[in-house]
């Protein structure tokens, strides 16, 4: 059974812009899948569809087996972790701890059961230290380990990932690599025009253009392949 399954999802925005044609794309267990395409190519709208932030107009979503509906999404967003390319969009709280522990109280756990889950998942992270720090004082690649952190405490199958290296120097971007490749428990989708970061990290890749899926193999014979990246607006590692 894949932990994700998209079958024909069909999207429009209100302004007419189809932004997702029949979109098809299963993700097994534990599988690393790079997601590229040009901007405009439907990547985050996509992502937006598997935890119900947008709901198909035809097709269907399934995460773990259990179809997305309104009745399914309180489960569903406790499998799928997604992490915003800004950080700011998912970090709100007056410190760290309070936006780690969100979720976990929002699903109404017991505070000692919220307190471990937090621990947890800033040590997974290696921000144990931060959590009475002001999230808004961190820097851009603390920010991203504290959003990764605030998904991390529920019980995560897919992490889904939209840019995440975005705005990061080298050093945090390579921290960044360094602490994903130690994620071996989570299938991981990430979106990314960062081809380095998708070649390293993952072993297949999925090509997005005009909201459907126009290629997808092996990293080896996707990313690599020059023509077929050129073709669709985007460059090889």
């Amino acid at each position: 059974m894949n932990d994700l399954d998209i079958r024909e999802v069909k999207f429009q925005y209100p302004d007419g812009q189809q932004a997702l044609r029949g979109l098809t794309l299963g993700v097994a267990h534990s599988e690393r899948v790079a997601l590229v395409g040009a901007n405009g190519s439907g990547k985050s709208t996509l992502l937006l569809h598997l935890n119900g932030i947008l709901r198909a107009a035809s097709g269907s979503v399934t995460i773990n087996g259990v179809p997305l509906t309104d009745q399914s999404i309180p489960q569903i967003r406790a499998w799928v972790g997604l992490v915003f390319q800004n950080p700011d969009d998912q970090l709100f709280s007056p410190r760290v701890y309070d936006d780690v522990a969100f979720a976990p109280r929002y699903r109404g756990l017991p505070e000692n059961e919220v307190r471990d889950r937090v621990q947890h998942a800033l040590g997974l992270v290696s921000m144990e230290a931060y959590a009475d720090r002001i999230s808004h004082h961190l820097s851009i690649g603390e920010k991203k380990r504290i959003a990764l952190a605030t998904v991390l405490t529920m019980d995560t199958r897919l992490l889904v990932l939209d840019e995440p290296s975005a705005g990061l120097d080298p050093r945090a971007r390579r921290s960044l690599i360094t602490l994903l490749q130690s994620f071996t428990k989570q299938t991981l989708l990430i979106s990314t025009h960062d081809m380095r970061l998708a070649a390293e990290l993952c072993t297949r890749a999925v090509v997005l253009d005009a909201g459907q899926v126009v290629a997808d193999g092996a990293v080896e014979s996707v990313l690599y392949a020059r023509e077929l990246m050129e073709r669709h607006g985007l460059e090889t590692p």
